[in-house]
């Protein structure tokens, strides 16, 4: 959520923001006149709530002198019928503003390249050797495999589903192994969350109401998760944290779940976009003076892993008009996909600066006061992506190699095409 007493000094700074990002500026404007009207008639009930109160202060003083209260006692009532009535529309006030800062997305920083979509992108820095400019998609090499079965996915859960196999199964679980060990080496707390969250937290961490129409929900109202970022950034909501406590580093392994309703079209084939997918999170709480230094650091363990499958990868810093909601500035990791021809997203790493921490009120105290902290989170990496990278970029005419480090992770250094009959 957006600070709105940092726009009342500058109210055509949100103005600019929204343009930037390709959102109606009109919406400034719309805050703007409810804040206005909305601290109007708050000053107007804080002093018809004082006048009422004296009138009481009167009253019990009078009672207790002997003395005749009874004219004072109408006047209070009638005081208080006035001020119930003015509450009430300070209340509905509050509520229309509140709502509509809910629906506003994040400032991007000022250093964010300006642009509409994706097309505007700046690329950062490429690394590894691409060796395959082309070859077989992941569906493909996992048909001829017999291990990647999309039929029976249909069957059990409908479009957008995948039942893997055996070897397949099994690399995709030791991905998982390997990244949180890898993560919780470089000195992230590992942490096991639950996948169904309360409304508060899908608030808190920017999901909701911008996402409902993406989400799962439960009919007993809880939500299934579409991102462990969602329990790790809540874990500390309502809450003061120790200025020496920080930086706290978190991941997390958890299966995601998206309606993906947006996407409608896009990826059918394959595992790129599927309803349920597992993923590696990392999530960093800081203070804010360090949070871009953090945001580099968060990138590169986000990179290393794919340094260490030996997988080439480019960094990408999203425009203003690609920025996700709850972030400032954003890094994409794109992997090389032969199958596909090009780079795709196998890491989104953000900052979200106070954003998020003002939603689900995640404070620190510093020399005795309060302040927000800023939050930052970043995948490490989407697992099934970085299964499907693998068998592209490491598959050979008779199967598929595994990379070495995940060898002791899997107990086999080779998948073979079964032989023809």
């Amino acid at each position: 959520m957006i600070d709105i007493h940092e726009f009342r000094k500058e109210p055509k700074r949100l103005e600019i923001a929204l343009e930037k990002r390709g959102e109606d500026k009109k919406r400034a404007r719309t805050l703007y006149e409810l804040d206005e009207e909305w601290r109007k008639i708050k000053a107007i009930v804080d002093e018809k709530r004082a006048e009422r109160n004296k009138i009481l202060v009167e009253i019990a003083k009078r009672k207790k002198e002997k003395k005749e209260v009874r004219s004072l006692i109408e006047e209070s009532k009638q005081k208080s019928k006035e001020l119930e009535r003015l509450e009430e529309q300070e209340k509905e006030l509050r509520k229309k503003m509140d709502a509509l800062l809910l629906s506003i997305p994040n400032i991007p920083h000022e250093n964010v390249p300006i642009g509409e979509d994706e097309t505007k992108n700046v690329e950062i820095r490429r690394w590894g050797k691409v060796e395959k400019e082309t070859g077989l998609a992941h569906y493909e090499i996992g048909e001829m495999l017999r291990l990647m079965d999309f039929e029976r996915g249909v069957k059990l859960g409908g479009h957008r589903f995948v039942v893997l196999w055996k070897e397949l199964a099994r690399l995709e679980r030791a991905l998982i192994n390997f990244m949180l060990e890898f993560h919780t080496k470089r000195g992230y707390t590992e942490i096991w969350v639950p996948h169904l969250v309360k409304t508060s937290c899908l608030i808190g961490s920017g999901q909701l109401p911008k996402f409902e129409e993406d989400l799962y929900r439960t009919s007993d109202d809880l939500w299934l998760i579409p991102t462990a970022e969602v329990p790790l950034v809540n874990l500390h909501a309502n809450e003061i944290l120790k200025e020496e406590e920080l930086p706290k580093k978190y991941v997390a392994y958890t299966p995601c779940y998206r309606r993906e309703a947006g996407a409608y079209g896009k990826d059918i084939k394959g595992m790129i976009r599927q309803h349920q997918f597992d993923k590696v999170e990392l999530v960093r709480i800081t203070k804010p003076e360090d949070s871009y230094k953090e945001l580099e650091e968060l990138t590169k363990d986000a990179e290393a892993i794919l340094q260490t499958l030996n997988l080439p990868y480019r960094v990408v810093e999203l425009c203003t008009g690609d920025l996700g909601f709850s972030a400032s500035k954003t890094y994409d990791i794109e992997v090389w996909l032969p199958g596909q021809g090009k780079y795709r997203e196998i890491s989104s790493c953000s900052n979200c600066e106070a954003f998020q921490a003002r939603r689900a009120k995640i404070r620190m105290m510093r020399n005795g006061k309060v302040e927000y902290v800023h939050t930052l989170n970043g995948s490490g990496l989407a697992v099934g992506r970085t299964l499907i990278a693998i068998m592209e970029n490491y598959c050979k005419d008779d199967g598929i190699e595994i990379p070495k480090v995940l060898v002791d992770y899997v107990g086999f250094d080779f998948i073979s095409f079964p032989k023809k009959v």
